[in-house]
């Protein structure tokens, strides 16, 4: 696995560059904004840990451009603290977020949790699923509502799997956090409220579909006469 990294501190480049070569991954590090988006948009990398603030072009920037062209998942460092940042990074199409300043083994546990989620997996035995007139083919990864099919990203695909494996039932919170990046909910932890967020508005053209249940989780609905 080949990371890029985006971030014009040189020195943290350097230290997280031995980190994760001593890991087993491939590092290169880009410290000029222009220069991190092209070599992003060439594919040659399998995730991208992306820093806010850049010269030439802001890390926001970089990602909504990137968006634009490309699911590589992204890894953004924010400042800490910084709830905004976080919040933007999200709505904009990030994987995740770290504040700044971190255990670089944090970073190296994050770049891992993100990556499972684009390993290839035996999908067989996961089966094709269909609720309230959405279908999810676990083996194309394609979605369809009402037969129309929707654009989702890895970690959308994933969220809304688990729902719907569990369609009728709340799935909590924790449940999401420790499938999707191997760690537990915490109170200020955004993504997935975001991610689910981008779901809704993707999915819910014509009618709800996912239904949160406050202090619990989230619940797909189950149309009336799906059975149980």
């Amino acid at each position: 696995m080949r990371i890029l990294l985006i971030d014009d501190d040189v020195e943290l480049c350097a230290l997280l560059g031995e980190l994760l070569a001593r890991e087993g991954f491939r590092v290169e590090a880009r410290h000029e904004g222009w220069q991190g988006l092209n070599r992003a948009l060439e594919g040659q990398c399998d995730l991208v840990v992306l820093d806010v603030m850049l010269p030439g072009l802001d890390g926001f920037e970089i990602l909504r451009r990137l968006r634009k062209q490309s699911r590589i998942p992204v890894l953004m460092l924010t400042a800490r603290g910084e709830d905004v940042d976080r919040i933007i990074g999200l709505e904009l199409g990030a994987d995740d977020y770290l504040p700044k300043p971190f255990n670089p083994r944090e970073l190296v546990a994050r770049v891992r949790a993100i990556l499972r989620r684009y390993e290839p997996r035996a999908e067989a035995a996961s089966g094709r699923l269909e609720v309230n007139g959405v279908v999810l083919d676990p083996g194309t990864r394609e979605v369809l509502v009402d037969g129309k099919p929707i654009e989702l990203t890895t970690f959308e695909f994933d969220i809304l799997e688990l729902l719907m494996q569990g369609a009728g039932r709340v799935v909590s919170r924790d449940n999401l956090m420790e499938s999707l990046y191997n760690r537990k909910a915490t109170p200020f932890d955004r993504s997935i409220d975001m991610h689910v967020s981008h779901l809704r508005r993707k999915l819910e053209a014509s009618r709800p579909l996912i239904k949160t249940i406050r202090g619990m989780g989230y619940q797909f609905l189950r149309a009336p006469g799906d059975e149980a």
